[in-house]
């Protein structure tokens, strides 16, 4: 394609249109990228030389197109010119209005300079009207002005006479006459209004007082209850409605009742002299029903609804109560049956069906969920104050109970018996009266003044127990010196052994229901104790009777005559028959005892080694005599009534058999024989009985008595009793001792 053709294939510009620099850098790219576009467009139109025949149409169609163009471009620029026109025509129109309006404006502010200057020159006579309009209404009310000092004083009488709803009328006149003054004097103070203050606040007491005295006033007068408390309910809601500071005449109401509730009660300062609690207690049993009663029939239609006026009574009364025993509490202290009163009555009497918890009375006086009268502490201080006190009282009693017991011991005359002929002292029923008493009053006040008073009942019963222990020990001690020589030493002791069984007997009543079962222990240990000092003392004496007796046992003469055991037998049955004054089972231990007491004796008599048989003849003797004091001790204490299966006394059939052998070599077989039957026999026992036959040699003895620890071991038995291990043996020679023995 030649440079001519090229020329002509360039788009030509319109006259007018020709394009000068690019004012953006936005619109230079555009052109070139707009020319590249039509450069690329032409070339692949006319790249063939056949289409170069159209070039005229398509140079004549841009040409039409391009005046299509600008036309529309000359016609949008001349509607945005025409609205510019427009736009900037409207804009010189509202300047010239803004200038008026500012012309305007000033002219304004000058007249109102103006206008201020005259109101200055006006404010005197607006004064001047403002005060002829209030000596305008001040001249109308110069008439009730003038009546105010009287009515002030009819209010007076009127509160003076008790009329309150007809004082309360006239107060708000002078009230509402007040405050229409306060508006044209602009809330200036008239001095002829300064009574009104002290006039409603001697209204207000007046209402106090009749609500204080509300259970009066609704037996009597009524209409003047019902007057005071509609005053303070209207005024509490004519203060409400015009959003005045309240005068709070229906709180100093509710409070004047509860006050005058209180006074009457609980008014005087609660000092009660010892015993007097009680009074006052059973007083306030039966008035303070009696106040719910007449609060729910008579005060409460006299009050509006919620007032709740059983419920204020109930409650009031309650705290009341509670803070006077407070105050008694925090007092001197309570003796033990002011304070056992004070608590069964709080902790029963009041909340129970004759009070509080009576089925005459609403639900509204229930007071079983405030809190109780007396609290924890309270309660632990009235039980401490009562087991104190109690505990004291019956150490005393039991002191009493005890000396007077000791008195009789030193009497002329022998203790006194029951019907059934048995040693008889009311003292034992006087202890357990005494702690059963205190006891089961206990139990109708709590359970854990009742534990309270059980632990100390038990702890003073095992103190009056020592103490009689002590008693008896001075009183044998006393005997045994000479000091004071008792009478009848023995009755009497065998006497206090039938106290000890009555109170061992009767103990268990002082266990309360739910006790612990090892509360008693400490207490039966100690009467086990007793018992045992008593049969000590008793046979004791018996011991002193008996022993000039056996110190000449053994010897010829017991031997050859029976003589010496008869005298035995005969003290101890005549000393024995005493017994029968006493009750089973302690006259059966008593018995048992004293056989055994005897048989103790008579071995301890066999074992001093004061009798050497001289021969076979001699050892027979011993034997014969053995079997027949053996039956004789029998005899005696069957005919005492003691049973043969307790006695002690076969213990000398075992030994004559040891004794009446005649082959020493079989002693270890007997003496074996013996360990099985009595475990408690020992070496020197053996070795003194071996001493008793007089032909055993060195050899038979140590074999006899190796035979105690190669023969099997004795089987336990309970019903065994200590019979060896109670006698002392001499010592034997050491050539007779084992190497194992105690001499060894």
């Amino acid at each position: 394609m030649d440079s001519a053709t090229k020329d002509e294939m360039q788009p030509s510009l319109l006259p007018g249109s020709s394009c000068p620099g690019p004012e953006w850098p936005e619109q230079e790219r555009a052109e070139q990228l707009a020319r590249g576009a039509a450069l690329k467009w032409a070339s692949g139109i006319f790249y063939r030389p056949e289409q170069l025949a159209r070039l005229g149409q398509y140079r004549s169609r841009e040409v039409q197109r391009t005046c299509s163009l600008e036309a529309r471009i000359k016609s949008v620029v001349q509607s945005y010119l025409e609205g510019v026109k427009t736009g900037v025509w409207q804009l010189a129109q509202a300047s010239e209005a803004v200038q008026g309006a500012r012309e305007a404006l000033g002219q304004a502010h000058g007249l109102l300079q103006g206008m201020a200057e005259t109101t200055q020159t006006l404010k005197p006579l607006r004064e001047q009207v403002a005060q002829h309009k209030r000596l305008q209404v001040l001249s109308q009310l110069l008439p009730r002005l003038w009546a105010v000092p009287a009515a002030v004083a009819h209010t007076q009488t009127l509160i003076a006479t008790q009329r309150l709803l007809e004082a309360y009328v006239c107060l708000r006149e002078l009230e509402q006459l007040q405050e229409e003054t306060w508006a044209p004097l602009e809330g200036l103070e008239l001095p002829v209004f300064e009574g009104l203050g002290p006039l409603a606040e001697a209204l207000g007491r007046a209402v106090e007082a009749a609500a204080g005295a509300a259970g009066q006033l609704a037996r009597e007068d009524p209409a003047l209850l019902v007057a005071a408390v509609r005053v303070a309910e209207v005024d509490a809601g004519y203060m409400a409605s015009l959003e005045l500071a309240p005068r709070d005449w229906r709180q100093r109401c509710l409070q004047a009742l509860q006050e005058g509730l209180e006074r009457t009660h609980f008014g005087t300062p609660l000092l009660p002299e010892p015993g007097a609690l009680a009074g006052w207690l059973e007083a306030l049993r039966v008035a303070l029903p009696a106040e719910l009663a007449i609060a729910e029939a008579l005060v409460a239609p006299c009050c509006p609804p919620h007032y709740k006026v059983v419920q204020l009574w109930a409650h009031t009364l309650h705290s009341g109560l509670r803070r006077c025993l407070q105050q008694l509490l925090e007092g001197p202290g309570l003796g033990a049956a002011d304070a056992f009163t004070l608590l069964h009555w709080a902790l029963h009497v009041y909340l129970g069906p004759e009070m509080m918890g009576s089925l005459e009375l609403g639900p509204e006086a229930d007071v079983s969920q405030l809190e109780p009268l007396l609290t924890l502490e309270n309660i632990e201080q009235l039980e401490a104050t009562f087991v104190a006190q109690i505990q004291a009282n019956v150490t005393q009693w039991l002191q009493r109970a005890l000396d007077e017991e000791v008195a009789e011991w030193n009497r002329e005359q022998e203790p006194g018996t029951d019907s059934s002929g048995f040693y008889h002292s009311p003292m034992p029923a006087i202890v357990l009266q005494i702690l059963e008493e205190n006891i089961r009053v206990t139990s109708l006040v709590s359970e854990s003044l009742q534990q309270r008073v059980h632990g100390m009942a038990l702890s003073e019963l095992g103190t009056f127990l020592r103490s009689f222990s002590d008693a008896l020990i001075r009183f044998s001690r006393d005997h045994a010196s000479g000091e004071a020589t008792a009478p009848h030493y023995v009755p009497y002791l065998l006497a206090t052994l039938n106290h000890q069984s009555a109170l061992s007997s009767s103990v268990s009543g002082l266990q309360p229901e739910g006790a612990a079962s090892g509360a008693l222990a400490p207490v039966e240990t100690a009467l086990d104790e007793l018992q045992r000092r008593i049969c000590r003392l008793v046979l004791e004496a018996l011991l002193a009777e008996l022993q000039p007796l056996f110190a000449a046992l053994p010897s010829r003469r017991w031997l050859s005559s029976p003589e010496l055991l008869d005298d035995v037998c005969e003290r101890t049955a005549r000393f024995c028959q005493e017994f029968r004054r006493v009750r089973n089972p302690a006259a059966q231990l008593l018995l048992a005892e004293a056989e055994r007491m005897v048989v103790l004796q008579y071995l301890r008599a066999l074992m001093q080694g004061r009798l050497v048989c001289r021969g076979a003849h001699e050892r027979t003797q011993v034997a014969e005599r053995l079997q027949h004091d053996a039956a004789q001790l029998r005899e005696l204490f069957l005919g005492l009534g003691l049973e043969e299966s307790v006695q002690c006394a076969p213990v000398l059939l075992a030994l004559r058999d040891l004794l009446n052998l005649r082959d020493p070599m079989l002693l270890g077989l007997e003496v074996a024989g013996l360990r099985q039957k009595f475990p408690d026999v020992s070496e020197d026992h053996i070795s003194a009985l071996l001493d008793l036959r007089g032909d055993v040699s060195r050899e038979q003895r140590l074999a006899a008595l190796s035979s105690l620890q190669a023969g099997p071991q004795p089987s336990p038995s309970a019903g065994r009793r200590a019979l060896f291990s109670l006698v002392p043996a001499p010592t034997p020679a050491l050539s007779s001792c084992l190497p194992s023995g105690p001499c060894a």
